[in-house]
C-alpha cells in the first residue's frame, strides 16, 4: 500500500509539474501577447497624439477661415446696401423719365390741333419764302440781262 502511495504522490508530482510548465508556457505566451498590445497601444497613442494636433490646427484654422469669411461677408453687405441704393435710385430716375414722357405725350395729344396749325403755317411760310426767293431771282435775272445789253 504504500507503493501505491508512493506511486501517487509521484504521479501527482509529475501530474502537478506538466501542469506547472504548461501554466508556464501560458503566462509566457499571455506576457508576449500583452507586450505586443502594450506596444500597440503606445503606438495608438502618439498616432492619437498626431491627430488631435492636426485636429487641433485644422480646428484653428477652421476658425480663421470662419472669421474671414465673417469679415469678408460683413464688407459686402456694405456692397449690397450700395448696389440696393442704386437700384432704388436707378428706379427713381426711370420713374421720373417716365413720368416726363407721360406728360409730353399728354401736352402732345392736349396741343395737337395747335401744332398741327403750326405745321401748317411753317409749310405755307416756307412755300411763300420759296416763291418769293423764286420771284427774286427772276428779277435778277432778268436785271441782269438788262445790264448785260
Amino acid at each position: 500500500m504504500i507503493i501505491i502511495l508512493y506511486c501517487s504522490v509521484a504521479l501527482i508530482a509529475i501530474a502537478f509539474t506538466i501542469l506547472v510548465v504548461y501554466v508556464a508556457r501560458t503566462l509566457k505566451s499571455l506576457h508576449i501577447t500583452l507586450d505586443s498590445v502594450s506596444k500597440t497601444l503606445v503606438g495608438l497613442e502618439r498616432q492619437l497624439d498626431g491627430v488631435t494636433k492636426e485636429t487641433t490646427i485644422l480646428l484653428h484654422k477652421t476658425n480663421e477661415l470662419a472669421e474671414d469669411i465673417q469679415q469678408k461677408s460683413e464688407s459686402l453687405n456694405g456692397v449690397v446696401d450700395a448696389v440696393k441704393g442704386i437700384g432704388t435710385s436707378v428706379k427713381g430716375f426711370n420713374d421720373s423719365i417716365q413720368n416726363i414722357n407721360q406728360n409730353v405725350e399728354q401736352k402732345l395729344v392736349h396741343n395737337q390741333d395747335k401744332i398741327a396749325q403750326v405745321l401748317q403755317y411753317s409749310k405755307m411760310f416756307f412755300n411763300i419764302r420759296d416763291q418769293w426767293k423764286a420771284r427774286r431771282t427772276a428779277e435778277n435775272g432778268i436785271k441782269v440781262k438788262v445790264k448785260a445789253h
